[in-house]
């Protein structure tokens, strides 16, 4: 399920184990469980000790033994495919049309089948418990015709709609688990023992399966009210039965308003809904559970398994979080794993803990600084490729940025693997192939309202963490820079420093015209696009839903914030723990990081829809932390600030960073932000 082969040890090690634990634990709560089911499928009010004499007779019998059996299997079964299809950070559909992909994908038509032919197997384990009329799929029935009498199985069509209902809510459970996002397994904010955990969210679970069956019951009703008729003729001409006519068919008004056939379809599916929520919930419980990760290791063989080792890997997913979540608590509440961090290595005296830890939090910090800014500057533009200038204005611009560039490059600055508006100038000036309109790095018009003086600063040397190498002295810089940080330097890729631009001349091209082609096909497109927007369907499967582009840009924020608890907490500390001080080398880039972010976050909360919170649905076990998961992004963000300048006070004066930054960090210092 995994492909990274040095992270498989956690996967045997851990996630298995913890699973199997998990599907454990539901197997022993399934017979408390179904003896519940019992009680209420048997209760009678009007003879209650003759109701327990039977219900006890029948949890002995070997038909519930096997129903016993069988009903074992699929909590197995459900624990696998929570197993094998859960996920840490959310897949979010932007659209409907997304949203109908991720139904129709080949992966989840097995996942639905599985649970179809589960949710069949648990409806037979129930009629075989409420018995009666619902025991047997056919039933003999004596018919007169005169001279001899022929019994011949008729089907009972109210064992046959119990299965049915069975399978469609199982079908039902599939779907509304992408929808709902239940295979979403989310950490808990607050550490609590599992019982705990399992003790609170109990009452949850029941509430939610009690309403999902009602409402799963009553679509149902309404899909075999007008398609029952065919599993009917179905059922009948392949195990040969007949339909018995002086019985009243349940496919009709008078057939489907049975109050005691309602009765038992709604615990039938609340008792089967219950039994996969436990088993979700054990997994979510037991999956999520803190793990301690050895700051360092004195065998080499095991240094794969220590915290900085850890955090860099990719896959599998749950290993980086639980290591975030592992590096959060242990900058809060453990002195001794700190002063690892802090250590030097021996010998040679670098702090490659430190280094390796602050490394990659303020890669993960920086990358989604860097994807804040180009999702502010896809809805800047609409969602649309700036076109290039016509051919004196492009000439114009072009020598404008050549001589702004000049001066401001001949400066040395660090070579970073970033996508940086430093960058694309360069690769302006610099020589090279001619590239299309789409793949040729943006040059500001001067007649635009991007083409203010201060743009030149954008190309001064910044702190490392910066997602651009030009100070931008300005937020509305910011604002107004799109497609400034969408193409990254070949030389820097290479790792080779920038070339003088003084050196190299600027080929002038003349403006190349599109071909009569490109024009047939584009105006073509154009008119395809301009058609279908006026179709009220195609619409509104292709338009974007309002705060899904959003929560999907946050999706994986708990990474985010977990990275920022821990490089805040940790700076604090190092004020007083920090012997050798190798917190302090990195301290600018880390408040040069924190700055940045905050900045690009303010500036995605003034969008429409960011800032407005959505309303959690209560009659699901679908997971909807994700969805508020930018406010406490922005709230943890503030408060890993104020805590690292709360600490060093004024000391923070002598850190470099630019005046801007500077700037804001006084309101930090003032409390006034």
């Amino acid at each position: 399920m995994f492909s990274a082969e040095q992270s498989c040890w956690f996967v045997r090690k851990v996630v298995c184990w913890r699973a199997v634990a998990s599907i454990a634990w539901a197997v022993l709560l399934l017979p408390p469980i179904t003896a519940v089911f019992v009680i209420l499928s048997r209760f009678s009010l009007l003879h209650p000790i003759q109701t327990i004499s039977e219900c006890l007779s029948f949890l002995t019998s070997a038909s519930a033994i096997f129903s016993f059996i069988l009903l074992c299997g699929v909590i197995i079964m459900v624990g696998f495919l929570n197993l094998e299809y859960y996920t840490v950070i959310p897949t979010i559909a932007c659209s409907k049309i997304a949203l109908l992909g991720q139904l129709l994908h080949p992966r989840q038509c097995v996942n639905s089948l599985a649970h179809c032919i589960m949710g069949i197997i648990v409806a037979w384990c129930c009629a075989v418990t409420i018995g009666g009329r619902y025991e047997m799929i056919g039933y003999p029935v004596t018919q007169s015709d005169g001279t001899e009498s022929s019994p011949q199985m008729c089907l009972n069509e109210y064992h046959l709609i119990l299965l049915l209902a069975g399978a469609f809510v199982g079908f039902s459970h599939s779907l509304l688990g992408v929808i709902y996002n239940m295979n979403f397994v989310s950490f808990h904010p607050v550490q609590q023992y599992k019982y705990l955990r399992f003790k609170g969210s109990l009452t949850m679970v029941v509430k939610c399966s009690a309403t999902q069956a009602l409402y799963s019951v009553r679509n149902f009703i309404v899909v075999y009210f007008f398609l029952g008729y065919i599993p009917k003729a179905w059922i009948c001409k392949t195990l040969n039965l007949h339909l018995n006519s002086s019985a009243h068919p349940l496919d009709s008004i008078a057939g489907l308003l049975d109050l005691s056939l309602l009765y038992y379809l709604w615990i039938s599916a609340t008792f089967l809904l219950f039994t996969w929520h436990i088993t979700l919930l054990l997994f979510r419980i037991f999956v999520t559970e803190v793990y301690s990760f050895p700051v360092q290791s004195s065998f080499t063989e095991d240094a794969h398994q220590c915290l900085p080792k850890v955090l860099t890997d990719k896959q599998p997913v749950i290993l980086k979080f639980l290591a975030l979540q592992d590096l959060a608590l242990l900058s809060q509440h453990s002195p001794s794993r700190r002063c690892e961090v802090f250590s030097l290595s021996q010998p040679g005296g670098h702090p490659h803990n430190w280094n390796a830890i602050s490394k990659e939090c303020l890669s993960l910090l920086t990358d989604l600084t860097q994807r804040l800014i180009a999702y502010h500057d896809t809805v800047a533009t609409n969602g649309r490729a700036k076109s290039l200038s016509t051919g004196s204005e492009r000439k114009t611009s072009s020598e404008t940025s050549v001589t702004s560039g000049t001066e401001d490059l001949m400066s040395p600055r660090p070579t970073l693997l970033m996508k940086t508006p430093a960058s694309v100038f360069a690769r302006s000036i610099v020589g090279g192939p001619p590239q299309s309109p789409l793949t040729a790095p943006f040059t500001p018009d001067l007649d635009s309202p991007f083409a203010s003086p201060a743009l030149r600063h954008l190309t001064a040397p910044v702190d490392q963490c910066s997602p651009w190498f030009g100070t931008v002295q300005s937020p509305h810089i910011m604002r107004r820079a799109p497609k400034l940080w969408s193409t990254s330097t070949d030389s820097q890729a290479n790792g080779s420093p920038l070339s003088s631009p003084a050196s190299v001349p600027s080929p002038k091209q003349e403006p190349s015209k599109p071909s009569l082609l490109a024009q047939f096909l584009q105006n073509r497109k154009e008119q395809v696009k301009n058609f279908l927007a006026k179709r009220v369907l195609i619409m509104y499967l292709f338009n974007k839903l309002p705060e899904a582009s959003s929560q999907a840009l946050f999706a994986d924020s708990q990474a985010h914030i977990w990275a920022l608890e821990g490089l805040s907490y940790l700076v604090q500390a190092s004020f007083s723990e920090d012997q050798f001080g190798v917190v302090q080398t990195t301290l600018p880039s880390i408040l040069s990081c924190m700055l940045f972010l905050q900045e690009a976050v303010d500036r995605h909360f003034k969008l429409p829809h960011a800032s407005s919170k959505p309303v959690r649905s209560a009659s699901s076990m679908g997971d909807s932390t994700y969805k508020t998961l930018r406010f406490a992004l922005r709230a943890t963000l503030k408060t890993a600030i104020y805590r690292i300048t709360t600490t060093f006070g004024n000391h923070l004066n002598a850190v470099q960073m630019s005046a801007e930054h500077r700037k804001r960090l006084q309101q930090f210092l003032e409390y006034k932000e």
